[in-house]
């Protein structure tokens, strides 16, 4: 009997626990405003991609790509990644701020997106979905070491656990600048277009995402957080999170991810 292809991961991985949750979307959130904090990574968004006229185009891509390398089959995965790779290898220029060239398949710059992107995963879920162990917590960064070598990243050169993780962002600190269009994409994402009747509720994950900013990213972008707060934004944010769970079943990709399962 033919084995199931599961993908890059698998039902037990820690990836098709965390990618499933609505939580995503305040990862997604505070993912950007980390990443835009680097110069050249910022200058590459904003002189190659529309994000700011279709904020939420830009975040459909980056939900279709996680869903497809999270629970597609293995052709699924990696036909993402080498799209991913085939876009990285056109998207090169120089950050007028800096004066320094940069290409999106610079190891440096694959780092940098990965490491904001799978630390803001588990801050996300540990803040307003569930407990997460610190063992599951390593095991998931491990896990996401694979997608990130699959999109160029030399082998090895991903962090493995969340110390890791740590320890790179402590070296990248003093790099970090708010430059104009690092302070454009603060504005996109605080104030998207949005329905009329929808704009009162995005204060929520807005004010959940920078509850769980870096101190550093906070102090680059000038956001002040009374941290007494942090409880009444925590509460309203699970009510939220717990709600959409209920509201929007999980994604077409989710759901036959686990029929393979079923059927196997």
């Amino acid at each position: 009997m033919t084995a199931p292809d599961y993908g890059l991961f698998g039902p037990e991985s820690v990836a098709w626990r965390l990618h499933s949750d609505s939580t995503m979307l305040i990862a997604a959130m505070r993912a950007l405003l980390v990443q835009a904090l680097e110069p050249r990574a910022m200058a590459a968004v904003a002189q190659h991609s529309d994000y700011q006229a279709d904020p939420w185009k830009r975040l459909d891509r980056t939900v279709r790509f996680i869903l497809a390398t999270t629970y597609g089959d293995t052709a699924t995965a990696e036909a993402a990644t080498t799209a991913v790779r085939k876009i990285h290898a056109r998207v090169r220029g120089v950050d007028p701020v800096t004066g320094r060239a940069y290409s999106a398949d610079d190891p440096d710059l694959i780092l940098w997106v990965h490491a904001a992107e799978v630390h803001s995963v588990v801050i996300a879920y540990r803040r307003y979905a569930a407990r997460l162990s610190d063992a599951d917590a390593d095991r998931y960064v491990s896990e996401m070491a694979r997608v990130a070598e699959l999109v160029g990243l030399p082998a090895g050169m991903a962090p493995r656990t969340m110390g890791d993780l740590r320890d790179y962002f402590r070296g990248m600190n003093d790099q970090l600048q708010l430059t104009p269009p690092a302070r454009a994409a603060l504005r996109t994402i605080f104030s998207p277009p949005l329905p009329l009747p929808l704009r009162p509720l995005w204060v929520v994950p807005v004010a959940a995402t920078v509850a769980v900013l870096p101190r550093v990213a906070r102090r680059r972008y000038g956001l002040p957080w009374l941290h007494p707060a942090t409880p009444s934004v925590r509460m309203g944010m699970f009510g939220l999170t717990r709600m959409l769970n209920v509201m929007f079943p999980d994604a077409p990709e989710v759901r036959d991810a686990r029929q393979r399962v079923r059927a196997a």
